[in-house]
C-alpha cells in the first residue's frame, strides 16, 4: 500500500505533530494554573470581604461591649486574610511566570518560528 519512503515521511509528520500536540498541551496547562491562582487570589478576597463585613455588622447593630469587641476583632483578622492572598498571589504569578519564560518549544516548526521572531525582534 505505502513504499517505505511514504512510511517514513507519515512516521516524521507524526513525530512532529505528536511534539506539537503536547506544547499545546503545555501551554493549556500553564493557562490553568494561572486560573487556578486567580481562583485562589478570589477566594482570599471573598473571605477577607465577609470578615469585614461581619466585624462592622456587629459593631453597628449590637449596642453589647462583647459584640462590639467581636467586631473590632474581624476588622484587622479580614484585612489580615486580604494581604495575605494578595501577597501569596503576586508570589505564586511571579513563579508562574517564571517558569512559562524558562518553557521553550521543542518542536522542529515552534523552534523555527521562535527563531525567526528573535531574528526579526533583534532588528
Amino acid at each position: 500500500m505505502f513504499d517505505k519512503k511514504a512510511k517514513k515521511e507519515i512516521k516524521k509528520d507524526l513525530k512532529v505533530q505528536e511534539k506539537q500536540n503536547l506544547e499545546i498541551r503545555d501551554k493549556l496547562a500553564m493557562e490553568r494554573t494561572k486560573f487556578a491562582n486567580e481562583r485562589t487570589f478570589l477566594a482570599y478576597s471573598r473571605t477577607a470581604l465577609a470578615l469585614i463585613l461581619a466585624g462592622l455588622t456587629f459593631m453597628k447593630l449590637f449596642e453589647d461591649p462583647l459584640y462590639i469587641g467581636i467586631g473590632i476583632f474581624f476588622i484587622p483578622l479580614g484585612i489580615g486574610f486580604g494581604l495575605y492572598g494578595y501577597r501569596r498571589f503576586t508570589q505564586k504569578q511571579a513563579q508562574i511566570t517564571g517558569h512559562t519564560q524558562a518553557y521553550t518549544p521543542t518542536s522542529h516548526v515552534h523552534a523555527q518560528v521562535a527563531q525567526q521572531e528573535k531574528a526579526t525582534s533583534d532588528l
